[in-house]
């Protein structure tokens, strides 16, 4: 089976959104580009993720061309598509309906330091004006916004995380969501102390070799 490994890793991940509550349902979608094969792995459209298998799993080149699979795939597959050309660092998208992150969407406002932890995406998290979902409105607004961040909302609809695997843009999402939390609390009982440029920056350079251990270490 082609990208067999990155179709398998879309199951498990997609299962894990569920168990982690990062979406229901069939919400959101998930992909993988293999940049030596050329070929990018996505979710198919409208598939519950408790059910998916490997082979549901849809394998597209970068212009979109069906390689293999017979479902459709995302109905969101053109930023995944416009995230992976404008992005060569990306190699991993995952896109939630996460309910903290979401709710500040729906709020019209970008996510601020409210939290170190927000450093999974750099100093903020910025807000995709609202499109229709799987136009190309939608795509162009993310462009618009994203830069070099890892992370971006999408006003009146969800969260998108990116990361060189999978593992990486999940972890990112989990960490929005606790920030997102926090800052839906503190400003339920008043103004939030936000993080500054300078704080922001310390921390970012910091984890840049977070979690890695020295050669020598076993």
């Amino acid at each position: 089976m082609i990208l067999e490994k990155e179709r398998e890793k879309i199951v498990e991940t997609g299962k894990r959104m569920i168990d982690a509550r990062l979406t229901t349902g069939t919400g959101g979608n998930l992909s993988i580009f293999n940049r030596k094969e050329n070929l990018i792995a996505i979710k198919p459209s409208g598939v519950p993720y408790q059910s998916m298998r490997a082979q549901d799993v849809v394998v597209l080149r970068p212009d979109g061309e069906r390689v293999d699979g017979v479902l459709k795939p995302s109905s969101e597959t053109k930023f995944h598509l416009a995230i992976y050309h404008a992005r060569p660092d990306v190699d991993a998208i995952l896109h939630s309906h996460q309910v903290h992150a979401t709710t500040i969407a729906c709020m019209g406002i970008e996510l601020p330091a409210v939290h170190y932890l927000l450093a999974f995406s750099g100093d903020k998290v910025p807000l995709a004006p609202y499109a229709t979902f799987g136009t190309q409105a939608l795509s162009d607004n993310i462009l618009s916004v994203l830069g070099n961040y890892k992370a971006c909302l999408l006003e009146n609809h969800g969260l998108i995380t990116l990361g060189a695997s999978l593992d990486e843009a999940f972890d990112t999402a989990e960490a929005l969501e606790l920030v997102a939390q926090i800052y839906i609390q503190a400003k339920s009982i008043g103004e939030a102390k936000i993080l500054n440029s300078e704080q922001m920056n310390v921390v970012i350079e910091k984890f840049k070799t977070y979690g890695k251990q020295d050669s020598e270490t076993k």
